[in-house]
C-alpha cells in the first residue's frame, strides 16, 4: 500500500490532498482492498517523519487560523518522483511549486498554503515578523492566468509583500504593488 500512496502523492504534487481522497482513489481503482483513512494517515505521517514528503497545511489568511482540510504534499527530491513515475505526466507548474516550497523552507520560512475568501494562495511564508505571499505559475502569457494569479493576491487585505514567481522574463515587474519575478532569478538571489 505504501508504494501506491507514494505514487499517488508523486503524481499529485501541488494538489490539495487528504487521506480520504487517497483512500477513495485506492479503493475505487481496486489498487487496495478496503483501505481506510487512519491507515493512510499513519503512512503519511511516516513519510513526513522520514523527510520523504513535506506537508503544507492550509491557513485562512483572514482569520489567521489553520484549517484542517486539504493540505498539499511536496516531495523532498524531484528525482524520487521521476524514479517512481518516469518523466511522464509532468505538470511543470506543480514541479516549480515544489521547488519554490523547498527553497522557502531552506531560507528558514515556515510555509503554509493559504485561503483568502474563495482564492487559493500558493504559499504563505512566515519568518519571525516577516510574512510573504507567493503565487507560482509557469507563465503569465495569457490574460486568464495573469488575472487569476493577481486576483488571488489582491484578495489579501494586508500590506505584506506579494510576489508572483514565473519562468517568464516579465516586461512589467509590478502590478499594483504585486512583484513579478523570474523563478531562476529568485532562486539565485540570496535573501
Amino acid at each position: 500500500m505504501l508504494e501506491n500512496i507514494i505514487k499517488y502523492l508523486a503524481n499529485n504534487i501541488g494538489s490539495p490532498i487528504s487521506s480520504t481522497k487517497i483512500s477513495n482513489y485506492l479503493n475505487s481503482n481496486k489498487i487496495t482492498v478496503n483501505s481506510n483513512h487512519q491507515t493512510i494517515d499513519n503512512y503519511l505521517n511516516m513519510l513526513e517523519k522520514s523527510f520523504i514528503m513535506y506537508k503544507a497545511d492550509r491557513t485562512d489568511i483572514r482569520n489567521k487560523s489553520l484549517l484542517k482540510t486539504l493540505g498539499k504534499y511536496y516531495i523532498a527530491d524531484i528525482g524520487i518522483r521521476n524514479i517512481i513515475l518516469g518523466f511522464r505526466n509532468i505538470d511543470e507548474g506543480h514541479l516549480l511549486e515544489n521547488v519554490v516550497y523547498l527553497e522557502l523552507l531552506r531560507r528558514g520560512y515556515r510555509v503554509n498554503i493559504g485561503k483568502s475568501n474563495d482564492y487559493e494562495i500558493d504559499f504563505v511564508a512566515k519568518n519571525f515578523n516577516v510574512i510573504k505571499y507567493y503565487q507560482v505559475t509557469q507563465t503569465l502569457a495569457t490574460e486568464e492566468v495573469k488575472e487569476r494569479e493577481i486576483r488571488s493576491l489582491e484578495s489579501i487585505e494586508d500590506n505584506y509583500e506579494k510576489i508572483i514567481l514565473t519562468m517568464d522574463r516579465p516586461f512589467s515587474n509590478d502590478y499594483n504593488g504585486i512583484k513579478v519575478i523570474n523563478i531562476i532569478d529568485w532562486l539565485l538571489k540570496n535573501e
